[in-house]
């Protein structure tokens, strides 16, 4: 069994913000913001945002939206990924994963990175198609996460959440292993299918991914099932 701590843990005292583990981050950030500054005057409207399966483009904004859309959301989510540990009601787990949460909070902020380069490099007239190069970077975010979920505890927003993982520690554990081999799996697959432009084996994918999904819920309620010791993972430390 585990051992129960209450909502006023360690977790809830720390500092919100750390300079040592932030500045990543930020650098990201700022850089997103001086490129979109630095194109703005060679940006011509009206600028894609949105391109079809084909990689078509079929939706189109100002400098407004095709050069701040991306960094806005980017600091959007940052903000979000900040705050997470100090609204969970698991938050006291947060402690226990602080590393591989880490890696994930600066693994989607790059990828965002990498979106924004992506969309300055089309409004100064680049004629790349997204449908090679949003698999292959989504992919490459699916590899990272993949390869640290194994190592997050019971909480409400990070990792594969059912209600059987949220009520045993055993089942979050395997569910949550075995998610982190299935991402990895289809980050790998999804890259390569990007960059080889094969539908037909994207098409593949996304059926995997939906067997894939049926496949964590069974074992995270046969875990949950199996578990004598099922607890909430509110307000709790797992055992390991």
């Amino acid at each position: 069994m585990t051992t129960p701590t209450t909502g006023n843990d360690e977790t809830a005292r720390r500092p919100l913000w750390s300079w040592r583990v932030e500045w990543p981050h930020l650098l990201v950030l700022a850089a997103m913001f001086a490129a979109a500054a630095w194109a703005w005057p060679q940006a011509t409207p009206p600028i894609p945002i949105h391109w079809d399966l084909h990689g078509q483009p079929n939706g189109y904004g100002g400098r407004f939206e095709g050069l701040l859309l991306v960094p806005l959301l980017a600091s959007g989510v940052y903000l979000l990924l900040l705050l997470l540990p100090r609204i969970d009601p698991a938050r006291a787990n947060y402690e226990s994963f602080a590393g591989p949460f880490r890696v994930i909070r600066l693994a989607i902020t790059i990828a965002l990175g990498a979106m924004q380069a992506f969309v300055i490099s089309v409004a100064l007239g680049s004629t790349e198609n997204p449908g090679r190069w949003v698999p292959v970077g989504v992919g490459l975010l699916l590899i990272v996460i993949g390869n640290v979920m194994g190592k997050v505890r019971p909480n409400y927003f990070v990792g594969v959440r059912t209600p059987w993982t949220l009520a045993s520690a055993r089942s979050w554990e395997a569910t949550n292993r075995l998610g982190g081999r299935v991402f990895v799996v289809g980050g790998v697959g999804l890259a390569i299918a990007g960059y080889l432009g094969n539908a037909p084996l994207l098409i593949a994918l996304g059926i995997a991914a939906a067997a894939s999904f049926v496949w964590l819920m069974w074992v995270s309620y046969r875990e949950w099932r199996d578990d004598p010791d099922r607890i909430p993972a509110t307000g709790t430390r797992p055992a390991h």
